[in-house]
This record gives C-alpha cells, sequence and structure tokens, in this order.
C-alpha cells in the first residue's frame, strides 16, 4: 500500500485565484480503490483525479488521492494559473475533472478505537480498526503493516511512535454493506505522560489515554461526583440546570455521581486473563440441534482450542507458534425417553500444530493451510460400552477466495490409528480419511459437508447449513443451522450401527 509517513492535515486551499479549500475528512483510509472504468495510468487523468479528490469537499477521499492532492496542490494551482485564464475556464475544468474521476469516490469507512483508557509507559496497547465497505460492489483492503501514532499531551507537547499490524492476513475482500477488522499493538512512549490525545497519522480521530499511573490516573480512576446536568436547558446565558431524576434513572445512572471509568469497566484488565483470551478461540463447530428419530432427539458439540505460544512477531510467526491445545464434546440426548438420557458422548482431546497459510501466492485468490496432530477420542464408558481410539493425522486445507466475498476450502484428513483395543474394527465403518468441504460467504451463508468410506458400502455422509441470526427479523447472535446425517458413527458407542436419514434444525454459535 502506497502511504506516506507524516502525513499532516493540509491547512490551507490551493493558492492563486482558483483557491478551493482542501477539507481532511475523518475515517478513510489508505483504500486507493478504482473501480473499472477508473482504471487508468496516465498523469492528466491523476491530475484530473486529483482535482476531483480536492472538490468533493462532502464526500469520503480515500487516503491515497488525499495526499495526492496535498502533494500536488502547488503544481495544481501552478497549472490552473498558467493554462487558464478567465474563471468560467476553471469552473468547466473543475466540473470536467470531477465528472471523468467521479468513480474515485469509491472508499472504505475507517473507524479507529483503543482497545484500552489506561495504560503506562512500556505498556502495550492495541489500535483496533474497523473497515466498513461502503460502496456498491466488492472492495479489496489491504491494511498496512505499520502505522505512526501521535501521541500529544494537555499541553500541546507530540510524540510520535509506530505500531504493527497484530494481523494474520492483511488483506480482505470485503462485500458490500460488510466490514472487517484490523489490529495493531504499539508500546506507550516513555516520554508519553498524563492523559495523551492519540491518533493515527494521517487520521483526524483523537483517542484519549490515560498514561498516570493507576493510584493517580487523571481518568480511569477519577469518579465522576455531582449531579447529572442537562446542558443546554438553561439558555444561552443561563446555568446548566440538574437533569430529572426520571431521566437519570431511565439512564441506569446514580443522582449524586458516578463510578470512575475503570471501576465501571471492571478495573485494569489482567494480564493472564488477557493473554488467555487472546489464545483462546473455536476449533470445530459449535452447535445445538433437534430432530431425527421421533423429532425428539438432540446432537450438540461444543469445540475450543488453546494457542501454547504467543507470537512475538503475528507477522512471521515461528514454527512453536503453531501449537494447539484441542478440546471437541460431541453427545447424542434422547428427549423422547422418561429419563431423558445421553445417548453417548464422546470426548476428543488433542494436540496439533496448525498455520492457516503455509503457502500463498502474492495476488492469488489461492492459498494453502496446514494441520496435523494427535487426537484421542473415548465415550467415558466401561465394560462393553466402551469405546476409545487414538489417531495421528495430518490437513492441509486447499483454499479459494472468490471475488464475491467467500471463501471454498476443501480439507481431507488422512489418519492413521493406534490403540483400538475397545474397538479394533472401527476404520473399517469410519474409513482413513475424513473428506471435508466447506463454503463459507463473509456474514453470510456456511455450507459444509462431510464424507467418510469405510469397507465396501460401509459409509456416513454429514451435511450442514448456518446462515447469519442477524441478517433475520429477530436480529440475534448465532447462526440458523441445519444439519442432515446418514450412514456410520454417529456415535462412537454405535460406530458399527446403520443410521437413516436425519434432519435436525437447532442454534450454532460457530457453523
Amino acid at each position: 500500500m502506497a502511504r506516506q509517513e507524516g502525513l499532516e492535515p493540509p491547512t490551507s486551499g490551493l493558492e492563486g485565484p482558483c483557491s478551493i479549500q482542501l477539507s481532511y475528512c475523518r475515517n478513510t483510509r489508505g483504500v486507493g480503490i478504482l473501480t473499472s472504468d477508473a482504471q487508468t495510468s496516465s498523469r492528466g487523468r491523476q491530475v484530473a483525479a486529483d482535482m476531483a479528490a480536492v472538490t468533493t469537499g462532502s464526500r469520503r477521499l480515500s487516503l491515497p488521492v488525499l495526499q495526492s492532492a496535498h502533494l500536488n496542490n502547488n503544481m495544481l494551482s501552478m497549472t490552473i494559473r498558467k493554462t487558464h485564464k478567465n474563471a468560467s475556464t476553471r469552473i468547466a475544468l473543475a466540473a470536467m475533472a470531477l465528472s471523468v474521476a467521479w468513480p474515485l469516490g469509491a472508499s472504505a469507512g475507517v473507524s479507529y478505537s483503543l482497545d484500552r483508557n489506561h495504560a503506562s509507559a512500556g505498556e502495550t496497547v492495541h489500535v483496533q480498526a474497523l473497515v466498513f465497505n461502503d460502496t456498491r460492489d466488492l472492495m479489496s483492503w489491504q491494511a498496512p503493516d505499520t502505522i505512526v501514532l501521535q501521541w500529544r499531551n494537555e499541553r500541546g507537547q507530540a510524540l510520535r511512535s509506530i505500531a504493527y499490524l497484530d494481523s494474520g492476513n492483511p488483506a480482505a475482500d470485503i462485500p458490500v454493506n460488510n466490514f472487517v477488522r484490523f489490529q495493531w499493538r504499539a508500546v506507550v512512549p516513555q516520554g508519553a505522560t498524563g492523559l495523551q490525545a492519540v491518533n493515527v497519522e494521517g487520521d483526524a480521530t483523537l483517542l484519549a489515554l490515560d498514561t498516570s499511573p493507576t493510584e493517580r490516573a487523571l481518568v480511569a480512576s477519577v469518579p465522576a461526583d455531582g449531579p447529572v446536568l442537562d446542558a443546554g436547558k438553561g439558555g444561552p446565558l443561563g446555568a446548566d440546570p440538574v437533569a430529572s431524576q426520571h431521566a437519570v434513572a431511565l439512564a441506569g445512572a446514580s443522582p449524586s455521581g458516578g463510578p470512575a471509568p475503570g471501576t465501571a469497566l471492571g478495573g485494569q484488565p489482567n494480564p493472564g486473563f488477557e493473554r488467555f483470551r487472546s489464545a483462546i478461540s473455536p476449533y470445530e463447530p459449535v452447535y445445538f440441534d433437534v430432530g431425527g428419530e421421533g423429532s425428539r432427539m438432540a446432537r450438540f458439540q461444543i469445540s475450543l482450542k488453546y494457542r501454547l505460544f504467543t507470537p512475538s512477531d503475528p507477522q512471521h510467526p515461528g514454527f512453536l507458534d503453531g501449537l494447539h491445545i484441542g478440546y471437541t464434546q460431541t453427545s447424542l440426548w434422547d428427549l423422547h425417553s422418561d429419563s431423558n438420557p445421553f445417548v453417548d458422548t464422546s470426548f476428543k482431546p488433542s494436540l496439533f500444530w496448525r498455520r492457516d497459510a503455509v503457502f500463498r501466492p502474492e495476488g492469488s485468490p489461492f492459498f494453502l493451510g496446514l494441520q496435523s496432530g494427535v487426537e484421542h477420542e473415548s465415550n467415558g464408558k466401561s465394560g462393553d460400552d466402551s469405546r476409545s481410539l487414538n489417531f495421528v493425522y495430518v490437513q492441509p486445507e486447499f483454499n479459494y477466495r472468490f471475488g464475491q466475498g467467500s471463501t471454498l476450502t476443501f480439507a481431507p484428513r488422512i489418519k492413521q490409528y493406534f490403540g483400538t483395543r475397545d474397538n479394533p474394527d472401527y476404520k473399517d465403518y469410519a474409513g482413513h480419511v475424513d473428506w471435508k468441504l466447506r463454503w463459507a460467504q463473509d456474514n453470510g451463508l456456511v455450507l459444509t459437508g462431510l464424507y467418510r468410506q469405510g469397507k465396501g458400502s460401509r459409509h456416513s455422509t454429514q451435511l450442514e447449513a448456518a446462515w447469519p441470526l442477524q441478517r433475520t427479523f429477530l436480529n440475534m447472535n448465532g447462526y440458523f443451522h441445519v444439519q442432515y446425517f446418514k450412514g456410520y458413527n454417529e456415535t462412537l458407542l454405535g460406530y458399527d450401527q446403520k443410521t437413516g436419514s436425519q434432519i435436525r434444525f437447532g442454534l450454532a454459535l460457530v457453523p
């Protein structure tokens, strides 16, 4: 991504009689999107684009266009003075440039925030960006590996520091009316003291951070004592009156005073908990479905993984940074019988190495992921009902990213069993390969398929579909989930028993 470090908001317009005030727009940064009819390399077209960017004061401006206009304003004004000597010609030129370069209005809305309100010098904070596609077409966005932060105290003294991208893939294809999040990590400079106004260089949004020690923090540790004012109700010359108790009660606040921000947010985050939270993530799908035989059988699954090492450089993780432990639990629950017994539950702890993209050609929609490890599975029962097995596996993941904002993944898991004393013929029913196919829209439909082929005609098929409930009238978290199963190995206990077609519906947290 072409960008200029140290770009300051322009403070003056173009020089000369054709002076146009250049406004500096918030919430746009570094998109550089050109629609198909605007992709050209001619210098004349670029000048026209610069002029259009300058004259569209009410529109959002992408940062490269803004920078170009900022850097070339003297050149433009010289060109205008030299080539056009009357106002009507200059106005016509501006109108023509605007109409020619109108497609350059495609841009991303970017909103920045800090992950905390208090951090002392030397501590790490995260700058988070929400990138929203408010254009009419799919938009490709490339997050910069580094950004520059400006720090200003209450006396206006400024510092600058670098922040590093803290996500695995800096490129994203964003569908219309969708968004992606990016995060950069930065260390609070040693010279930053007191209350700081922080901004991403080139963006006008100011973010507040209290860098004082916790016991003397100007923001995070000071409660707001006093009544709630109804500002503006006293008129231009009168004092602001106290808000009514009813209005304060509706806000859920106390009429006598409010807590400090740190207290309201539960205090400063515990470092151990923050490390745990950043290392834990979903693994296999998480769902609860009901249906099947008699329409009163529930099947549900919980699954998570934990990263054992935190990468010191997320952009270039080491081998150990890919090590995880995982846990998945799948249960079949009989809701039809009087005692509502669990038919069977599989417990599946695992240790594995994973990387989402071990190979990704530059500019290609294809990328290759890889996962390999060892897994144990048992049902926790004894005697004749005891089932257990172990296997090592390797799982290449072939991914293709479509231009309209979806990803197709083919991920066959190739397994070699060991320790199957309780059920030595398990492989005859489940086979040695889990053939998995998944197609997922960004914030949309998710389709998955799993096929296992054992010996002869012994096989199983599982199909799933999920749709985000936030895109329905319910407007709630999670996904509407449908699951179809037919074949062997629906439960570990009954791995050698064939199950007829089962269709279940429910809620998925992770599809």
